[in-house]
């Protein structure tokens, strides 16, 4: 599919810049351009696409609909909804506030509040550019199943009382839903593909760096040795490893594909890419101003143990 990209990074690094692709700079300096020019490409393509079907799911759409479900089935149509609406650790306690005072079950809230930082169409785009399909298809179903069961769970553990009092007695005017034109959706998914570019191409060339530096500098016998797929601790130190290291999905998938081509287990590295993104402390100080502790330490707990048996079977089937 990018065998031309490929082509035109060869050519820069040994016809522009005199390197050759056989030494360690030559290869770093290659990856760099080639996935630079990929997942900005892809990235686009992508968010393009995706911000287009949000367009149809404002946040009030998204509450209405989830409204409507109970049950397991909340938890599944939460987590699908987690895909496509945008997320961030600065928007986790107004989604959280909408939905509860929405009377969405608390289980259900926290199923979207876990996939979607962890499954979203910039992190698809990446994850597609840089593994295939096949790989970005299964990352994005463990990531919802991820948060069905995370949100079954604690729902099953009745943990209401863990939320803060002041967050049920919220009331806030409905407001009405606007249907948008064609027009307005399109220059919707623009602007969405704008911001979101503008505000991730950093994280993008830091991680591709760090990567380029992996892929051509890191000793590939020891981090086969210490994070391959044989090490049976392996997942469990990156998931612990990650969770300090606040980043978004875009920073941290150049780095998890320079790693795999190391030798590192794909379940590791794909491990450390869904704790870096939710499991953070920043999400958790913000978290504190509408839950307790208690259920703060369930979430991070139940999330934890969940990418980790993800990571295990990686590496199992994989």
């Amino acid at each position: 599919m990018f065998g031309w990209l490929d082509y035109g990074a060869r050519y820069i690094v040994e016809n522009i810049l005199n390197m050759s692709m056989d030494t360690a700079i030559g290869s770093s300096v290659h990856f760099f351009i080639y996935d630079s020019l990929k997942i900005v490409i892809l990235l686009s393509i992508m968010i393009f696409s995706i911000s287009y079907i949000r367009s149809y799911f404002p946040p009030e759409k998204t509450k209405k609909i989830l409204e409507r479900y109970s049950g397991v089935s909340g938890n599944i149509m939460a987590s699908l909804l987690g895909i496509v609406t945008p997320f961030c650790s600065c928007s986790s306690v107004p989604i959280f506030i909408g939905f509860i005072e929405a009377g969405v079950p608390l289980g259900v809230t926290l199923s979207f509040l876990i996939t979607s930082p962890i499954v979203n169409e910039a992190a698809f785009a990446v994850l597609l550019a840089s593994f295939g399909w096949q790989i970005a298809m299964i990352y994005v179903v463990s990531g919802v199943l991820i948060g069905v069961i995370g949100g079954l769970i604690i729902g099953k553990l009745g943990m209401e009382n863990q939320v803060e009092e002041y967050v049920y007695s919220i009331r806030s005017r409905a407001r009405k839903i606007k249907e948008l034109t064609q027009k307005e959706r399109l220059k919707f998914a623009y602007d969405s593909t704008r911001d979101i570019v503008k505000r991730v191409w950093l994280y993008i060339l830091i991680g591709i760096g760090i990567g380029a530096i992996i892929h051509g500098y890191a000793p590939e016998e020891v981090l086969a040795k210490y994070a391959g797929p044989e090490n049976p601790l392996a997942v469990i130190f990156a998931t612990i490893i990650a969770v300090p290291l606040y980043s978004n999905a875009l920073g941290t998938i150049p780095i998890a594909e320079a790693l795999i081509g190391k030798g590192v287990g794909i379940g590791t590295a794909l491990a450390f890419m869904m704790a870096t993104t939710a499991l953070s402390f920043p999400e958790a100080v913000l978290l504190r101003k509408v839950i307790k502790p208690k259920l703060i330490a369930v979430f991070f707990g139940i999330t934890s143990i969940a990418i980790v048996i993800t990571g295990y079977l990686f590496n199992i089937i994989l």
